[in-house]
């Protein structure tokens, strides 16, 4: 096999998956799985693993919130543009926002709008986004030291938290067109 077949997947940007199992190991890459889901080339090595990158640090009391997101949010939005919606946005819906603004960044690289991908069917729709996820835990480090330190039953802090999710096969109504009903003026949620 030539260098080229495999350049895709050297650029894949999931290189930790707890699925895809058979990318990780040869023996679940063979029948009975469906041909759209095998490796056509026998792995020689894993191409995934669900080994986790592990990255320690001590919080700062300027450490205001924490973003977890995946690699859906990341391709269309950098971690300043991400930054600053939290840091300038209501908490409520936060993440809902994060998610909306990178799905209007997906809408504007592929050139069309926000509205007309909401009615591509599904399994296409992902040539256009990948799903996304996002987690914003804030810290609250002041809340915490003037109130009791309020902790709930396993001993931690409790931290004010959003979760969103989307699926690109998913349709909902763009969240942005309540705050912005000119889809020309939303740019101006990310600051680069």
């Amino acid at each position: 096999m030539k260098a080229e077949k495999w350049w895709p997947i050297a650029l894949n940007m999931v290189s930790r998956s707890i699925v895809d199992v058979y990318l990780k190991k040869p023996e679940f890459n063979r029948d009975p799985l469906f041909l759209q889901f095998r490796n056509p080339i026998p792995l020689k090595r894993p191409l995934l693993t669900a080994e986790p990158s592990i990255v320690t640090r001590k919080l700062r009391p300027q450490d205001l919130f924490l973003i977890f997101a995946s690699d859906g949010l990341w391709e269309h939005l950098n971690d300043k543009a991400a930054v600053d919606i939290v840091y300038k946005y209501p908490r409520d819906g936060i993440a809902k926002r994060l998610v909306a603004t990178a799905l209007h960044e997906a809408a504007k690289k592929r050139e069309v709008r926000y509205k007309d991908i909401r009615k591509i069917e599904k399994g296409v729709r992902r040539h256009f986004h990948d799903d996304i996820t996002v987690i914003v835990i804030y810290l609250d480090h002041d809340h915490h030291k003037r109130s009791k330190q309020k902790q709930n039953s396993v001993g931690s802090i409790s931290a004010p938290v959003d979760i969103f999710s989307y699926n690109s096969d998913e349709v909902e109504e763009n969240p942005l067109d309540k705050i912005f009903p000119n889809e020309e003026s939303r740019h101006i949620l990310v600051v680069s």
